[in-house]
């Protein structure tokens, strides 16, 4: 008796309820289409911070996920770098990092390219560049082989593991992969994001490689996600939403993968969690979200480059108290001046004295919300 959804007698015919997904998969289409609509209402740099920050969450929760913490500011380093965004005052990044963000970057930039056994390697080798997960050597760049031994998902301690998971054998991989990327790169009539759904599920069903599978497939869902769109420009991470969600989406893959061949419960889970991504990308985007409507609010008010600048960085977060002196400091201009451009957004009700000054007047912005 198959104990495996790959062991199964129709193996890889999948089904699922397309009427009973359509009301659900219009609705995360709608708000969809309404976060693109939405950011592309904004000026170029809005849309490029965005961008920027979306996939500095993808990168650093999608390797979460798998329980290993990157440094934020080296992958907010590697993607600016990457995109031609400036990034003078960040760390360079370590080739670890810089392997994650060039699978992510070439998932999402190069979204209209076959998805071919090479291109898998070459994420693969860019996830894995010592040859090293952790502390075992691995076959990195290429199929796991029978050297490696069954392929299993399992947690608890050495020698007491619970098996959740164990993958088609190594011998089956490449007929497995050439099935799996004939229908990835062919054209049916599967809605893009009901695609990038099956493939998350049918690769890391697969499990081909030693390591990173799920990082890998979580990409590949991503290839499928911006054909939808037809667009480089990503706004909302679906990586995110799973990193919050991890235990439900590791009991859901494990249920699929014990069930049967109509995977609509898995289907439902992925479109929810689609859904739940786009609540997720207001929240990372809040402060974009917040200058958009700061600028748009005081589009006729005359501000110079230097007033610009700082109201942006109060916008993002200022750290500290915002003095006249930090002000100089900051734009490079004198004392006199810094006070005449503080006291230009003091009387045009921009920007207040705080409370308590004394030895030293700070200044914060005027109801940030409202302005």
């Amino acid at each position: 008796m198959a104990k495996y959804i790959h062991e199964l007698p129709n193996w890889p015919k999948f089904e699922w309820d397309e009427r009973g997904l359509a009301k659900q998969l219009a609705a995360v289409r709608h708000r969809q289409g309404r976060l693109i609509g939405r950011m592309q209402e904004l000026g170029f740099p809005l849309r490029e911070e965005a961008v920027l920050q979306t996939l500095t969450e993808d990168v650093l929760k999608s390797s979460e996920i798998e329980g290993e913490i990157l440094d934020r500011d080296q992958v907010r380093s590697s993607i600016a770098r990457r995109l031609g965004i400036d990034a003078a005052a960040l760390p360079s990044a370590d080739r670890n990092v810089e392997g994650v963000v060039q699978m992510m970057l070439d998932a999402t930039q190069r979204y209209r390219e076959k998805l071919t056994q090479d291109r898998l390697y070459g994420w693969h080798a860019s996830l894995f560049p010592t040859g090293r997960s952790g502390m075992k050597t691995i076959v990195a760049g290429a199929w796991r082989n029978e050297k490696s031994g069954p392929m299993r998902v399992a947690s608890g301690p050495y020698g007491r593991e619970q098996v959740h998971y164990e993958a088609p054998l190594a011998g089956r991989l490449d007929a497995e992969m050439h099935a799996f990327l004939d229908w990835f790169n062919g054209a049916d009539d599967t809605d893009l994001v009901l695609k990038a759904a099956l493939a998350h599920l049918w690769f890391v069903t697969i499990h081909p490689f030693e390591d990173g599978n799920g990082r890998i497939a979580r990409a590949i869902a991503d290839v499928s996600l911006a054909r939808s769109e037809e667009s480089t420009q990503r706004f909302y991470s679906m990586s995110a939403q799973i990193r919050l969600e991890r235990n439900a989406y590791y009991d859901m893959l494990e249920s699929t993968q014990k069930g049967d061949l109509d995977i609509t419960p898995w289907m439902e889970w992925f479109l929810g969690c689609l859904d739940r991504a786009f609540d997720g990308a207001e929240k990372t985007l809040a402060v974009v979200f917040k200058k958009a409507d700061f600028w748009k609010k005081n589009s006729a008010a005359p501000f110079n480059d230097r007033q610009r600048d700082i109201v942006n960085r109060l916008l993002n977060g200022f750290e500290g108290k915002l003095t006249s002196s930090r002000w100089a400091t900051i734009e490079k201009c004198s004392p006199d001046t810094a006070l005449r451009d503080i006291a230009d957004l003091v009387e045009r009700g921009i920007l207040t004295k705080d409370a308590g000054g004394g030895r030293s007047t700070s200044y914060s912005l005027v109801d940030r919300m409202a302005k």
